[in-house]
């Protein structure tokens, strides 16, 4: 089952996944199109140039897990703050659990497993990504979606019915609509406008309480998860200030993140694809521009030599003898070596359902081939910034030598 937004919406997809007691998942990407044609996100900051994407997850027409199928752990370490556990994340190994297709909920379980949460704390956190995800998909009114029948995710913390949630959460959208325009997005950050003034309007407590939160750099999402409140009750709270002009809502501005060390270092680019006519292109590419690139064919031993060259960004073919992309991808992942590295899908193969596979299993870009020069310096630009002319490539044959010796 797919299709687009504007032929039918969310909560009838919901209701027939209920009605039909169905177990998979479904994936959804969201955009709207301005007065120009372009396409817009107005949930999320300015400036972003992709569609938002959700999973949701399904075992006999109930939800067992949803989230945003961009932040990883990012969402989940938000969560744990409430229980002051936000940096319990960094001391796990590798995860076993989920991790092919739910990165963050292989996380949860990880942390279920080593005690360091409890089912009571686990079920709280996953309830209110649920809600706050359904809480995105109805407010969406553009994009595409996918259902996808399944083998259901395992294992399984909570099963939550659809038919409540949505008589819930589609009454807190519709109230939602009534902060506009002084709230649009969860996604916005309150920062008091002037102290002074705010300082004489309120009692003290209220002005430190307020001041805690409203310091420019917290959402309203993420104080809903800190605080344990549902975004609408966030919203309220605020909203009389952000009337009276006492604080103001914006959106963060996207900073890039430069590669590290990049003054003294070249980007290093690895290629995993079984085709040499196509990691002969992208190593001519990439250092005719200043990176460091290396193809390796054989996805077998890619493994070993990703780990042994540590590269800032992978491309991975996705269709390959023996071990797939897919495969690749997922695998690098679990280790906490790989967990922020760029993955870049590099495939033959067009359409939605290979998109929705890529992301299931933690990839951060997908690129069509055949690619063109440009394409491919903009997606490796876009995650680990521009190449180094100016040094030379001194760590070239340190590639070159572990390449060498695996082959």
């Amino acid at each position: 089952m797919q299709g687009n937004l504007n032929e039918i919406d969310i909560r009838s997809i919901l209701q027939l996944i209920e009605l039909g007691q169905r177990t998979g998942e479904m994936f959804v990407e969201a955009w709207s199109m301005g007065t120009s044609g372009e396409r817009i996100y107005p949930l999320y900051p300015r400036g972003q140039s992709s569609g938002h994407s959700w999973l949701v997850f399904f075992v006999n027409g109930q939800i067992v897990y949803a989230g945003d199928s961009d932040l990883k752990e990012l969402r989940l370490r938000d969560y744990l703050r409430r229980y002051n556990l936000e940096s319990a994340l960094d001391a796990l190994g590798n995860i076993s659990i989920a991790s092919t297709n739910a990165l963050e909920y292989g996380y949860l379980w990880a942390l279920l497993e080593n005690q360091i949460l409890t089912p009571a704390q686990g079920r709280s956190i996953l309830q209110g990504m649920v809600r706050e995800t359904l809480f995105d998909l109805l407010s969406i009114h553009q994009g595409s979606f996918i259902f996808e029948m399944g083998p259901a995710l395992a294992p399984q913390l909570i099963t939550l019915e659809i038919g409540q949630l949505l008589a819930k959460i589609i009454k807190q959208v519709q109230e939602w609509k009534q902060f506009h325009p002084y709230i649009q997005s969860p996604n916005q950050c309150p920062a008091i406008s002037d102290a002074n003034q705010m300082r004489q309007a309120l009692p003290e407590n209220t002005f430190n309480n307020l001041s805690r939160w409203a310091d420019g750099k917290t959402n309203l999402r993420q104080m809903s998860r800190y605080l344990n409140r549902d975004i609408l009750t966030v919203a309220r709270a605020i909203y009389p200030f952000v009337q009276l002009g006492l604080v103001q809502l914006f959106y963060p501005e996207s900073e890039p993140v430069a590669p590290p060390s990049l003054a003294t270092k070249i980007p290093r680019v690895v290629c995993i694809d079984d085709d040499i006519a196509v990691g002969k292109t992208v190593e001519y590419i990439l250092e005719e521009q200043g990176y460091e690139a290396r193809a390796i064919v054989n996805p077998l031993k890619a493994l070993s030599l990703v780990f042994q060259l540590k590269p800032d960004l992978i491309l991975c073919d996705i269709t390959m003898p023996e071990l797939d992309g897919y495969e690749i991808c997922a695998m690098l992942r679990r280790s906490t070596a790989f967990r922020q590295t760029p993955i870049i899908m590099l495939t033959g193969l067009d359409g939605f359902i290979n998109r929705v596979k890529a992301r299931m299993v933690g990839a951060s870009d997908y690129l069509t081939k055949p690619f063109v020069e440009s394409e491919l310096l903009m997606l490796v630009e876009k995650h680990i910034g521009p190449g180094n002319r100016e040094i030379s490539s001194s760590e070239d044959s340190l590639l070159a030598d572990v390449l060498e010796s695996e082959t």
